[in-house]
């Protein structure tokens, strides 16, 4: 065995580390040094100038959005101009943000975002209410909301659809409210005849039912469950007055006809015709009521069954001899001119033949085996007609 030297051994190790590791660049006290730019630094008082433009600038940015905010929530931005009074009407469909957009259709505010987020953290859904509401510009967002309050119920309240048919008399109106949910037929009676109805037309002093006939308009209608009854007859009535046309309702008025003989012969016209030949009828209303001791013969006598079986309430079957003698107001067989009230609530067709009869020489008619109303100037034609085999529906 060779004799063995620590010297050796360090002798080779360190030999072999030399080979084994590469050569060293240059040493970190001799590399070169990167020359760094210096950052010039902002003047203090500059910094602080422009920080007080950019606090200025966003606070006047800020301030003058509030102000636009602020005056349009209290109305100021449509202050100096006289006010000026619109109708935003509400359905069951609206929600918040439709009465917001119906709002700015109607120029009544600005931002209808901004009155969302009003209306949402007032909970304003809980006092808008459905129907035609009358605001002005002079509002601010508290009397927008208050403007649009129903005392029938809101936004959030159950509602139900109900439709009138044209020619329902004021009780066949309501047992369908009543029907309907609306309210109850006992308590929508009692409105009938006791509630106070803010129209001339309605005769406040009566406690009869009749004094709405012909003034609850036939339409779809959205209610309340429960409404109040008074208010759900007066959307009825209110609908009923904006349908009249003023112009042709002042030109027979100076003929000496008022409002309710016009709906009253809107009304027979209603009960006695289909809808195909309204004006017909209406010209032959006109012909007795304008020509009494005329060559017919009929001396003022509109001689109409609906009129009559109006005064027979209940009555079922064919008109008897005794039905015809039978005195009541409404027996135009008895009576001359029209009835005391009218007879049905007549819808928009029947009001406008009433409005614009036909121009005819007419003085009767009758039903046909064609289904059809045939028309007679002299009580002869007609008489000949009703005993031919062409009479009877």
């Amino acid at each position: 065995m060779a004799e063995y030297h620590n010297s050796d051994t360090a002798s080779w190790d360190a030999g072999q580390v030399r080979r084994e590791q590469p050569a060293p660049s240059h040493p970190a006290s001799q590399r070169p040094k990167k020359r760094r730019r210096r950052r010039r630094r902002m003047h203090p008082l500059l910094f602080l100038l422009l920080h007080l433009i950019f606090v200025a600038l966003a606070s006047a940015l800020l301030g003058c959005a509030g102000w636009l905010l602020f005056s349009d929530f209290c109305s100021f931005n449509r202050a100096g101009s006289p006010p000026v009074e619109m109708v935003v009407e509400v359905s069951s469909e609206d929600t918040v943000d439709t009465v917001a957009d119906k709002l700015k259709a109607a120029g009544l505010i600005e931002y209808p975002w901004f009155f969302k987020l009003y209306a949402n953290v007032t909970h304003a859904e809980e006092k808008i209410g459905m129907g035609s509401h009358a605001l002005n510009t002079d509002m601010d967002y508290h009397a927008l909301v208050l403007g649009m309050r129903s005392s029938a119920g809101n936004m959030t309240a159950e509602t139900v659809q109900v439709t009138i048919p044209e020619g329902y008399t004021v009780a066949q109106t309501i047992a369908v409210l009543a029907k309907n949910g609306v309210n109850t037929e006992a308590a929508l009676t009692e409105a009938a005849q006791t509630a106070d109805f803010d129209y001339d037309f309605i005769d406040n002093e009566s406690e009869d039912i009749s004094r709405l006939e012909g003034f609850l308009f036939p339409d779809t209608y959205e209610f309340y469950v429960n409404e109040k009854p008074a208010g759900a007859l007066n959307r009825l009535i209110k609908n009923f007055n904006s349908k009249i046309d003023d112009e042709l309702l002042a030109a027979w008025q100076e003929k000496g006809y008022d409002l309710k003989e016009i709906i009253t012969v809107a009304s027979l016209i209603e009960r006695e015709t289909d809808g195909t030949d309204q004006t017909n009828i209406a010209s032959v209303i006109y012909n007795r009521l304008d020509g009494p001791g005329d060559k017919a013969g009929t001396n003022g006598l509109l001689q109409i069954d609906a009129s009559l079986l109006y005064g027979l309430p209940g009555h079922e079957g064919a008109i008897t001899q005794t039905d015809l003698e039978t005195d009541t107001p409404y027996n135009l067989y008895l009576h001359k001119g029209l009835p005391p009230t009218p007879i049905a609530n007549p819808g928009l067709a029947a009001i406008s033949a009433a409005l614009e009869p036909a121009e005819t020489e007419y003085y009767f008619y009758a039903l046909g085996k064609d289904n059809r109303h045939h028309y007679f100037a002299t009580l002869g034609e007609h008489t000949a007609f009703v005993q031919s085999d062409q009479y009877g529906g």
